[in-house]
């Protein structure tokens, strides 16, 4: 199924220095192999990255939006196509898959219109006669590393807006997901770009990281990951000054206050929980319940979770698919085990899914009388495991919530648009949602603060992270 790709280097599909198994989560079978970069294969991609500079620059921003908007009708072309790859590789539902490659065609529309508007400005000077003007240029080649977990999603947020900045690129994509980059690379073909303005490498560390760590040449580099790579590509990039920018881990607080609508808060919160079967950075890990509302939640949160079909995600009727690896599969399962261990209440799931002869299928878990210092609660889960604890005083809960090192996404329900004021400016997080889960547009800066990274994609803020400022005065 990946025939037709390879490595992609100055506007061209290539092979690589070897071959590399991409597996199956559903079958535990090799979906097929892909070329991998070696790291002079890697070398080759930043050359030709850095002829592409030039012309990508010279394009205009007028140019490049229009080559933007061409990239993101080849990508509605192949929507069919670019569903199912997403689906075959992370075992998501085809529902979640199509909104994923919707959400990364609109990163392209979206940055077309924001490349049209990369403005300047001028301001008079102290200096008789003279005048200061600020403009932004592109920064210069840009090394994007993007997760498994969304392979559509993730490299379009990086691809979009440094494209429309007018910086060359070199992506290097999940290993465990290469295919759904693979498409959308194809499709930026359409644009009509320079030659070289994006490439792609896949393969090991010391093949692809190495590489683009080590070049001067690159000037920033992006990345969507752990905590823990994300803290070792700060050490690498102060040795060439690069600018970073990486949305990192999450641990979301999720607070649910005694006047919120029950039915709502629980119809809207189990299915972005076990969304992705739970593998997703801003879903909510740690539920602070109302003392007069945990139990009724406890009791929904229960039933509609029991409701949820594991499967194959290519099953139209399946609404959660497995875990990404047996490694994932294991580390989920330990954490469940020592929150049981620890007194906590299994209220529903904690083992690997029965009926399944293959695939990496865990049953959506609930527990409840979770305390704080738990790992299940205190650290992010990343898996379909949703850990319940009570509270009664609104500065105690607020306190609670932010008694973590990560500061990527929050959320609260509640009837009063006073306590939600309230909420928002007391949480610690780069984003908060308030009866409401979606946070995540082409219009909307998303990233977190903290242990969970710095810089945003989306929005106008998008760009800023792709431009260098230049000031200039100017006497006459």
């Amino acid at each position: 199924m990946y025939r037709q790709f390879g490595c992609f280097i100055d506007g061209a599909w290539c092979d690589g220095a070897a071959q590399l198994d991409v597996m199956s989560p559903v079958t535990e079978k090799p979906l097929g192999t892909v070329a991998a970069a070696s790291a002079d294969t890697t070398r080759t991609a930043l050359d030709a990255a850095a002829r592409a500079a030039a012309p990508l620059r010279l394009m205009g921003g007028f140019g490049r939006a229009d080559a933007l908007h061409r990239i993101a009708d080849d990508m509605l072309s192949r929507a069919a196509e670019a569903t199912r790859m997403i689906s075959t590789e992370t075992g998501k539902p085809l529902a979640q898959a199509g909104r994923e490659w919707s959400l990364a065609c609109d990163q392209f529309r979206w940055y077309a219109e924001e490349a049209r508007r990369i403005y300047g400005r001028i301001v008079d000077s102290r200096v008789p006669g003279g005048r200061f003007e600020i403009t932004h240029e592109p920064v210069g080649i840009v090394g994007a590393f993007t997760a498994w977990n969304f392979p559509a999603a993730l490299p379009a947020r990086k691809l979009a807006p440094a494209l429309a900045a007018g910086c060359p690129v070199v992506l290097r994509p999940s290993s465990q997901t290469p295919g759904v980059a693979m498409i959308m690379v194809d499709c930026i073909r359409a644009g009509g770009l320079p030659d070289g303005a994006v490439n792609l490498v896949a393969g090991s560390t010391s093949a692809t990281y190495d590489p683009i760590m080590a070049d001067a040449r690159v000037r920033k580099v992006s990345l969507t990951g752990s905590t823990r790579i994300g803290q070792q590509m700060i050490r690498d990039a102060a040795d060439t000054v690069k600018k970073v920018s990486m949305e990192l881990g999450g641990n979301a607080p999720y607070i649910l206050y005694d006047d919120a609508d029950l039915d709502a808060a629980l119809d809207a919160t189990v299915a972005t929980k076990f969304a992705n079967c739970g593998q997703v950075c801003v879903t909510p890990d740690r539920f602070f319940v109302h003392a007069s509302l945990h139990d009724a939640f406890v009791d929904g949160f229960v039933k509609r979770a029991q409701a949820i079909k594991l499967g194959d995600g290519l099953d139209d009727s399946v609404t959660m698919g497995p875990l990404i690896n047996a490694r994932r599969l294991s580390e989920i399962d330990a954490v469940v085990q020592a929150a049981v261990t620890a007194g906590a209440t299994l209220a529903t799931g904690g083992r690997r899914a029965a009926g399944f002869n293959a695939g990496h299928f865990y049953e959506p878990t609930v527990l409840t009388g979770v305390a704080d210092d738990m790992t299940v609660f205190a650290e992010e889960n990343f898996g379909p495991v949703a850990a319940i604890t009570s509270f009664t005083d609104e500065d105690e809960v607020l306190a609670r919530a932010n008694a973590s090192a990560m500061g990527l996404s929050a959320y609260a329900f509640t009837a009063s648009p006073e306590r939600a004021r309230r909420t928002v400016a007391a949480l610690k997080a780069g984003m908060v949602g308030i009866n409401s889960f979606a946070l995540a547009a082409s219009e909307a800066p998303f990233g977190g603060t903290n242990f969970s990274g710095m810089g945003r994609e989306g929005g106008p803020e998008g760009i800023e992270d792709y431009l260098d400022t230049k000031l200039a005065q100017i006497v006459f």
